[in-house]
């Protein structure tokens, strides 16, 4: 059976990739940090511009936007540079990650808006109960100021969506950001 085409046309996208059998993807904070240096390597030769960031135990989340060089070839070797050097690591064999990335491209402004704010709430989505900016591994305390991101983020890009000046769009970041969502209500799962 063929795998359906996927949309890979210029633009934002939410992109996402689980562990296969939903099992972890990361040991570490070391298998975190190559993860994100892969990330960059990736971004840079792809011309990706990361917006949002989020990495769970078991899958991650992107929000990129993605230019003529696509999506499918840099998440191919996003995935599976990556498996290759946690199998290394870690003396494993066989895949680590499960089906093929999954992606929807972002189409409006309030999807963009509630994509961003699933992405930054997915570990309270888990079960967390920490202030957003506590999480290490997602992209929000970067956004608001309080931490340097392990990916290179395009704060100022994904900030002119909240408002035009910098003070103010982060405070209209932090207040969407800690509303409820319409995804929190029932938790929804890419494939």
């Amino acid at each position: 059976m063929s795998t359906s085409l996927r949309d890979e046309s210029p633009g934002f996208h939410h992109v996402v990739t689980r562990g296969n059998n939903k099992r972890t993807i990361y040991r570490d904070d070391r298998d975190r940090e190559f993860f994100c240096l892969t990330v960059n390597r990736i971004a840079r030769k792809y011309g990706w511009t990361v917006l949002a960031y989020c990495l769970m135990d078991n899958h991650y989340h992107l929000v990129i936007s993605v230019g003529e060089r696509g999506l499918s070839d840099g998440m191919c070797e996003l995935n599976s540079g990556y498996a290759r050097t946690f199998n290394a690591n870690h003396g494993r064999v066989n895949h680590l990650f499960g089906k093929r990335f999954w992606n929807r491209r972002i189409r409006t402004h309030a999807s963009m808006l509630n994509v961003i704010r699933y992405v930054v709430q997915n570990p309270r989505a888990a079960g967390g109960s920490k202030p957003l900016e506590a999480y290490t591994w997602t992209s929000y305390a970067a956004t608001i100021g309080l931490a340097f991101s392990q990916i290179h983020l395009a704060r100022d890009e994904l900030l002119a969506f909240f408002g035009s000046s910098p003070e103010r769009a982060v405070e209209t970041f932090r207040v969407f950001c800690s509303a409820r969502g319409l995804t929190s209500l029932t938790r929804w799962q890419p494939p």
